[in-house]
C-alpha cells in the first residue's frame, strides 16, 4: 500500500469515528516526530501493538478486502508486566468490503455493531485439520444461544454484537446500500503476529511504498524508546 492511500484512510476514519461520536485516546494523533521524543513510559503502547493497524491482506484492493482497525488496550502473551487479560478494539468496515476467513487459536471476541450500517458475518467451525467443517456452528448474539447450518451469514445490525469463539472461522463485509460500520471488538489478549489462522494465504501486514511522510504511524512502526 501507498503511504499516501495510508494516510487517507486514516484522515477518513478520524473524521468517520467523530461523526459517530467516539473518542480516541490522544497516542492516535502523536506524529512520527511525537513518537521520537516518547521514552520507554510509552513501552506498553509500542509492546502491545496499540494505535492505527491497516491491512489490505495482500489484496492490492484495500476498499475490496481489507480492514481498519485502531486498537485501544491490550495484554500480551510473552511479557508478564503486562497483566491485563482483555484488549479492546476500534474498527471501521465499508461496504461490500471483505475481511477474509479466519480464526484464532486463543482470542474469544466480541464484535459490537456500534453504528452506522449492517455487519455481514459468515461462519464455520473448524476441523482438526483446519478445514471448514460441515457441522452446525453455535452462534451467540447479545446473550442469544442458537445453531446455524455451516457457512450460514449472520446479520448484526447497529446495537447488536456477535460473539465468535476460538476456532471459529468467522469472514465479514458491510452490508451493500447501508452504509460504513463502526465497530467495537473486546476480547481476550490479541495478538495478530501469532494468533490468527487465515484459510487461505494471506498478508497481514502490508509493505508500504513511501510516496511522502506518515501522518501517524502504524502499530508495528514506532521506533524504540528514547534513552
Amino acid at each position: 500500500m501507498k503511504r499516501s492511500e495510508l494516510n487517507q484512510i486514516m484522515r477518513d476514519a478520524v473524521e468517520f469515528i467523530q461523526k459517530m461520536n467516539f473518542k480516541l485516546p490522544p497516542f492516535a494523533f502523536w506524529s512520527p516526530e511525537d513518537w521520537a521524543e516518547k521514552g520507554s513510559d510509552y513501552n506498553e503502547i509500542r509492546d502491545n501493538m496499540l494505535g492505527w493497524d491497516i491491512t489490505d491482506f495482500g489484496s492490492g484492493d484495500y476498499r475490496k478486502i481489507g480492514l481498519l482497525m485502531f486498537t485501544i488496550r491490550n495484554g500480551n502473551f510473552n511479557d508478564p508486566q503486562y497483566v491485563k487479560p482483555y484488549a479492546e478494539k476500534l474498527l471501521i468496515v465499508e461496504e461490500e468490503q471483505i475481511t477474509p476467513y479466519h480464526f484464532h487459536w486463543s482470542k474469544m471476541e466480541d464484535i459490537i455493531n456500534r453504528g452506522g450500517g449492517n455487519l455481514m458475518v459468515k461462519v464455520y467451525n473448524s476441523t482438526e485439520d483446519e478445514k471448514f467443517a460441515d457441522t452446525p456452528v453455535k452462534v451467540m448474539v447479545d446473550g442469544h444461544h442458537y445453531h446455524v447450518p455451516a457457512g450460514s451469514v449472520i446479520r448484526i445490525t447497529p446495537g447488536e454484537s456477535i460473539t465468535l469463539y476460538s476456532g471459529m472461522y468467522h469472514s465479514f463485509w458491510g452490508e451493500k446500500g447501508t452504509g460504513r460500520i463502526l465497530l467495537g471488538e473486546v476480547s481476550k489478549v490479541n495478538d495478530d503476529r501469532v494468533d490468527n489462522r487465515f484459510y487461505e494465504e494471506t498478508g497481514r501486514f502490508p509493505a508500504i511504498e513511501e510516496d511522502e511522510a506518515p501522518l501517524y504511524l502504524l502499530g508495528n512502526e514506532y521506533p524504540a524508546a528514547k534513552e
